[in-house]
């Protein structure tokens, strides 16, 4: 009965999305007080009842029930309880039902909290959210039920995919999927805003936390998923421009756009047509990118490969939604003011270049992610990989880099050009300094790119502490911290990049026990090859000592593995971090003559890539607090002013 459950919740939230709707139109359009005092709680119900779906499939994955197709294809009994649990949602239909449980729980989450809107574009956002979510809700009872019986039961699962079965899998997809649910919430404001004609400050301070949160999610996702492929898939590298990756990065790049963006309007109230904008294509994004992973028309480690009219489905709601609130703006753009002016100098105009830098690079990533399956629909198959991504989107990367050198130096609304410079001054020479440095290393093989990511780095990361300069610490917002520190990691990131690019060393052998290679001033023996089991899984386990001069500094034991259910080979490298990078190792398979190929990497200062992604989201995240506390005390210290 758990099954049946399921999907008896599921429709009955998808009733209820569509009674929110209606109740929407009857406020909006009406001014119905009956359907005012409804709307609310039926919104909590509809997300209550989809988080219970969700909840049920999972359940229904830890007993490993056989007799449901989904979990018969996509679990085995003998799997560990991570990804019995993991799994429920590392398949098609089952992230599509978390997707659709974290955007009715948002929904829920938009009525109870908040508190910013006017009530009649809070009203018209929950109608919105409620049309959404309908069309989610129509795609999974129609096209994909996760809860679908088997008869007869399966007598053993089919097991998840060998490279999905990683701790990552518990919480990659699940942040990810927040980060685009927040996107559609920001969507569902811009387009109540648009019906009722409130596109001001007041709206951009109501969409900013929501975005910020849909940010912070989305870039500890992807910096995530980035560190997943890079120790999972046994490759070396940390991003490869694989379509799956362009999908989650589309969206935070519009998403960054929308951030900025947001925060010009609720500060000085400029850039309202903008900002709507950015709402619907940051949505957009996040619509596209679930088009290529579940259509089935990508080829990919991460792609949900299914069939091709579930693909159209998407594609038919991602033309009904965005065709819809493209044709909505063009109906009421003149009714957006303007907003406030402000001089070519200030920071509102920084913030501008910095939003077409990002749509430009956002422009080319989609062109890039799309253009083979153009020229494939008209039978010529081409591959566009890191060569075209590098050097198109590298150097405007650098111009935004750049950018933000000066971008926290200037003053909002006008500022003089040469007391700009005078500020950037000790930042440029610093990245000026770095850049000589970098020139003037014994390195044979660095690019210009990378040289110029090291001196930028530099200069980015001290002019990221600039707002803090003569200011009295223990006053200052939690929300400027946050910008710093955001700031500063993507100075860290930036300098991790360029060092990996300009002075990584890689060793490829052929390697028999006894044999020494040395890299990077350390030397690696290779001592034996073992066979070993684990709980669904056997492996050859090579011992791999690594010594320093004559001091041994570590021991790794990586993995070529062999997965039966379904029958997979995998590499599970191993990572031995310093304080100034990482060896990388990798064991592969053993050729005719016994001896085993063996890859191995230096990466000088990879780990900064991941810590700074990581202070960016934690950034994102101090910001988000400081916000709502602000926002909260400004609204307790407006309600004491109001007579009782």
């Amino acid at each position: 009965m758990i099954a049946e459950t399921g999907l008896a919740a599921l429709w009955l939230a998808a009733t209820l999305a569509g009674v929110q709707l209606l109740l929407a139109w009857a406020v909006v359009a009406r001014g119905n007080e009956d359907a005012r005092r409804l709307i609310r709680p039926v919104a909590v119900a509809q997300g209550v009842l989809a988080c219970l779906a969700m909840a049920l499939l999972i359940i229904l994955f830890l007993r490993s029930d056989m007799s449901v197709y989904l979990v018969a294809a996509n679990s085995h009994s003998m799997k560990p309880f991570i990804y019995k649990f993991a799994g429920a949602w590392g398949n098609h239909e089952g992230s599509m039902l978390l997707w659709v449980a974290v955007m009715s729980a948002s929904g829920a989450a938009v009525a109870l909290f908040e508190r910013a809107l006017d009530r009649a574009t809070h009203y018209a956002t929950l109608g919105a959210q409620a049309a959404i979510s309908l069309g989610f809700y129509a795609f999974l009872l129609l096209a994909s039920n996760p809860f679908t019986r088997l008869d007869p039961p399966a007598v053993q699962g089919q097991g998840l995919n060998p490279l999905l079965q990683d701790p990552g899998l518990a919480f990659h997809p699940p942040t990810l999927y927040f980060g685009y649910v927040g996107l559609s919430v920001a969507f569902s404001f811009a387009v109540g805003a648009l019906l009722t004609h409130q596109v001001n400050a007041r709206f951009a301070r109501a969409v900013r936390p929501w975005v910020l949160g849909a940010w912070v999610l989305l870039t500890f996702g992807i910096t995530a998923g980035s560190y997943w492929a890079y120790y999972e898939l046994g490759w070396g590298g940390w991003w490869f421009w694989d379509p799956v990756e362009n999908a989650s990065l589309m969206p935070w790049l519009a998403a960054t756009a929308l951030l900025h963006s947001a925060s010009v309007l609720a500060a000085r109230d400029a850039l309202r047509a903008w900002t709507v904008m950015l709402s619907v294509v940051a949505f957009a994004m996040s619509m596209i990118g679930t088009f290529l992973v579940r259509s089935g028309i990508l080829t990919s480690v991460h792609a949900f490969a299914v069939d091709p009219t579930r693909g159209s489905f998407i594609l038919a709601l991602l033309g009904l939604y965005i065709g819809g609130a493209l044709v909505l703006f063009a109906l009421r753009v003149h009714t957006v003011n303007e907003g406030a002016r402000f001089e070519p100098v200030s920071r509102e105009s920084a913030l501008v270049v910095n939003n077409l830098l990002l749509c430009v690079i956002l422009g080319l990533v989609l062109v890039g992610t799309l253009y083979p399956l153009l020229t494939e629909m008209m039978g010529v198959r081409v591959s566009v990989g890191p060569p075209y991504f590098n050097a198109v989107i590298g150097p405007v990367a650098l111009l935004l880099m750049a950018l933000l050198v000066v971008g926290p130096l200037l003053r909002w609304r006008r500022d003089d050009a040469g007391a700009v410079l005078r500020r950037a001054l000790p930042a440029v020479g610093l990245g000026v300094l770095a850049l000589i440095a970098a020139v003037a290393l014994p390195s044979p093989t660095i690019d210009w790119l990378p040289t110029l990511g090291l001196g930028l780095a530099a200069a980015v990361g001290l002019a990221s502490l600039a707002p803090l300069w003569k200011r009295n610490l223990l006053r200052t917002p939690l929300f400027t911290y946050g910008m710093v520190i955001a700031h500063l990691g993507c100075a860290v990131s930036l300098a991790g990049m360029a060092s990996e690019s300009a002075f990584s060393v890689e060793r490829l052998a052929a390697a028999k026990p006894g044999d020494r290679f040395e890299i990077a001033g350390q030397t690696v023996r290779f001592d034996s090859v073992m066979p070993v089991a684990g709980p669904n899984w056997t492996a050859m386990e090579a011992t791999l000592t690594v010594s320093r001069g004559n001091r041994v500094i570590g021991v790794a034991r990586p993995q070529a593995r062999f997965f039966a259910d379904p029958p997979t080979p995998t590499n599970e490298s191993v990572q031995m971090t310093r304080w100034n990078g990482q060896l990388y190792l990798v064991l592969g398979e053993q050729l005719e003559d016994g001896r085993w190929q063996l890859r191995i990497w230096w990466k000088p200062f990879v780990t900064l890539i991941w810590a700074g992604g990581g202070m960016i989201a934690l950034g994102g995240l101090l910001a988000l607090i400081g916000r709502v506390r602000r926002e909260r005390r400004q609204g307790r210290a407006q309600a004491r002013e109001v007579p009782a």
